[in-house]
């Protein structure tokens, strides 16, 4: 990666030129926003704390069609398809910052302090579902493993293990000494050249890495007393990472492929290890002495699981505090288990029960305090959602550094592979994990819906990347399909319309505005269409007489230091910062 200094910056902060914009970026952020409403819409008419368990029980005929189509063929796609594009954002105002020599770091912190902002207010004061305060937290660790140095790494972990032996601390201390850990392991991948043993230092980082699984693999399937919950877990680890450890050794090189494998080998582990998890809890009799489903679900991350389906943060469901209690060697009995299990279960309907009351009958202030204690819970533990971004930014990062998104008719054969490969795949994996389970049932650990997801969440990656090549070749394809450019003008205004989303279905469907919360699925899908068709038009006219759609202009006014003009028959005014 490059080195980035904080030179002056003096240069005039004026709309990109229409001929230097990537008018692929500006259509892909159109496409994914329609894809974003799509899955958003779901969780203005349904409890946010029922997101992951799949599709809705009862649905028949056309409701049913609308949510499958939506369950299999857009949630988890384009959130990940967002990701993508965030990680090429950052990637083009790097370049360009790179190009004429100004500074890069400083205007982008505020950037993303910004865009904290704008995640935090549009949680509290819109919808419980938003991921721009999740990108935000994500970013922070994506520039700790671009350009983080040893120092100040090992010494931010330090201080988060220490924060963590603090009261109310704890949690969100040590998840983000974790994800900081885990930030500087990709760093040695991305940046580190050094031997040890004539290997990688990351090849042997992660030998490390599964030599402690193996041993605790051991302890678990052989010291008497000790847990068997965890014993297929720590054996999938050691198996998992000794296998990454041979990739990366093998896929060392060459150093500029290399945020690419890294981002979709994040992104795979992750995966991978859900869909383990699944086939654990799924092959597991119930209550029997090995299961413990909670142990291999998401062993990683636990916060990714939940916002994957659908795009969204969901709200983390509270472990049984009375479990943390117990001794942990030992292992609770079948009855303690199934007891635990119910307790859960009542918690989450309760949750549940006080959601859909507040968001279908409440006054605006009720929810809003509701949306406050969301978030104060869930802002700490956003560190483990962003180990699953910093892969998607990397990989966004690439499309962009390489150049395959700046010059797409010169890709144009590695466009049609991920279009007619990738995407088939990708979406035939969630489509044979629905043939096993569509909606899982609170209670219920041998459906089969935590393998099925889990195959789902493998298909994702492939899928969003042939969606991405799909609308690069309709632009380059010369016909009707072409004119898919239309979109251009409502991705050049993605945060605003992002958030102009959120307003008008937070109005349309909360009981503080139309009171239309349980609008059918398929009323629901042809409502975001509608929204998102309007959207367009309203960008095309906004753009037609402005620069920047409104969030753009303040987001830009904080990160640059300095108001741009706003108006096209305005004089663009001096900064210190370049156009992003």
């Amino acid at each position: 990666m490059h080195t980035l200094t904080d030179a002056p910056e003096k240069t005039v902060l004026a709309p990109v030129p229409a001929s230097q914009r990537i008018e692929a970026l500006d259509v892909v952020r159109g496409f994914a926003l329609i894809g974003i409403c799509l899955m958003n819409v779901e969780f203005f008419n349904r409890a946010l704390s029922s997101m992951g368990q799949g599709m809705p029980l009862g649905l028949t005929g056309v409701d049913w069609l609308a949510s499958y189509f939506v369950a299999y063929f857009v949630a988890g796609k384009f959130w990940t398809i967002f990701s993508l594009l965030f990680g090429m954002g950052f990637a083009v105002m790097l370049t360009r910052a790179e190009r004429a020599g100004r500074g890069f770091i400083k205007p982008y912190v505020r950037r993303i302090a910004a865009l904290a902002v704008f995640g935090a207010l549009h949680h509290i004061f819109l919808f419980a579902g938003d991921i721009l305060f999740s990108y935000a937290v994500a970013a922070v660790f994506l520039l700790v493993a671009l350009y983080g140095t040893w120092k100040w790494i090992v010494g931010a972990i330090v201080a988060c293990i220490g924060l963590a032996f603090v009261p109310d601390f704890g949690p969100a201390a040590g998840g983000a000494a974790a994800t900081l850990a885990f930030a500087g392991v990709v760093a040695v991948y991305l940046r580190s050249e050094k031997k040890l043993f004539g290997l990688s230092a990351m090849a042997v980082t992660l030998i490390g890495v599964s030599l402690v699984a193996a041993i605790a693999a051991l302890v678990f399937w052989f010291v008497p007393g000790t847990p068997k919950g965890p014993r297929g877990p720590a054996t999938a680890m050691f198996v998992l990472f000794m296998a990454l450890a041979w990739l990366a050794e093998k896929y060392n090189m060459p150093v500029d492929k290399r945020p690419l494998r890294a981002g979709a080998t994040i992104f795979m582990f992750f995966a991978t290890m859900m869909t383990i998890g699944g086939t654990v809890e799924y092959l597991t009799p119930p209550d029997a002495p090995t299961a413990k489903p909670a142990a291999v679900t998401a062993p990683a991350a636990p916060t990714v699981a939940a916002p994957a389906p659908a795009a969204i943060a969901a709200p983390v469901a509270s472990p049984a505090k009375a479990d943390a209690r117990k001794p942990a060697a030992k292992e609770p009995t079948p009855e303690e288990k199934k007891a635990a299990r119910a307790k859960r279960m009542k918690e989450q309907a309760d949750e549940r029960a006080l959601e859909t009351k507040t968001m279908s009958t409440g006054s605006y202030a009720d929810v809003v305090r509701l949306r406050i204690k969301h978030f104060a819970g869930h802002a700490p533990q956003e560190s483990g959602f962003a180990t699953l971004l910093i892969g998607m930014f990397l990989i966004g990062t690439w499309l962009i550094r390489s150049g395959v998104m700046q010059n797409t008719a010169a890709h144009l054969p590695m466009f049609r592979k991920l279009a007619f490969i990738a995407l088939p795949v990708g979406l035939s994996l969630g489509i044979l994990g629905s043939l096993l389970a569509m909606s899982h049932v609170p209670g219920a650990q041998q459906d089969g819906f935590g393998l099925a997801h889990g195959l789902l969440m493998i298909g994702n990656l492939p899928a969003s990347l042939g969606y991405v090549a799909m609308v690069v070749l309709m632009l380059h394809g010369g016909s009707a399909l072409s004119k898919i450019n239309v979109l251009a003008p409502f991705g050049r205004m993605a945060l605003s319309n992002y958030l102009l989303q959120s307003l008008v279905m937070s109005s349309v469907f909360f009981g503080y505005g139309l009171g239309l919360w349980g609008m059918g699925r398929a009323l629901q899908v042809a409502f975001a269409i509608g929204l998102c068709a309007l959207l367009v038009a309203f960008s095309h006219w906004w753009l037609a007489r402005f620069r920047y759609g409104p969030a753009e202009w303040l987001w830009r006014a904080v990160t640059y230091m300095q108001l741009p003009a706003m108006r096209i028959d305005t004089a663009p005014s001096r900064t210190h910062a370049q156009p992003a």
